[in-house]
């Protein structure tokens, strides 16, 4: 099911990219910005239950699907460059196993907890 999930978030950052390729900007501010919604996680910075909110704001896919709408609606391709970046990288943080968070802590997430090792399997 994992691998699953993993192709459907690799197709939804392919979109992202398709949608990106309709704009005029250049291709290198695509790489530029993929990363930046990440600003995200200075949330943590206050503590868990304010870095979860401001993590899941910067990576909620709807929040960047209603950008997205409101520059198409109002002819802003620097809009649209917002709601395609957060769109994109959301997806690209998914299929790194990176999800929204809980408040429970930065790796706790809605796709299981960051980092979890696996039981070693036992020697009979």
């Amino acid at each position: 099911m994992k691998f699953i999930l993993k192709l459907e978030e690799f197709a939804m950052l392919l979109l992202g990219i398709l949608a990106f390729s309709f704009l005029s900007f250049s291709w290198w501010w695509f790489l530029v910005l993929i990363l930046v919604p990440d600003i995200g996680m200075l949330g943590y910075l206050f503590g868990s239950k304010a870095g979860a909110i401001s993590y899941n704001v910067f990576h909620h896919k709807g929040l960047a699907v209603l950008i997205g709408i409101t520059g198409v609606y109002l002819n802003s391709s620097y809009i649209q460059l917002a709601g395609i970046i957060l769109f994109s990288h959301a997806s690209l943080d998914r299929i790194l196993g990176y999800g929204l968070k809980y408040e429970k802590g930065f790796k706790f997430t809605h796709l299981g907890e960051i980092g979890k090792q696996k039981k070693p399997a036992s020697n009979k």
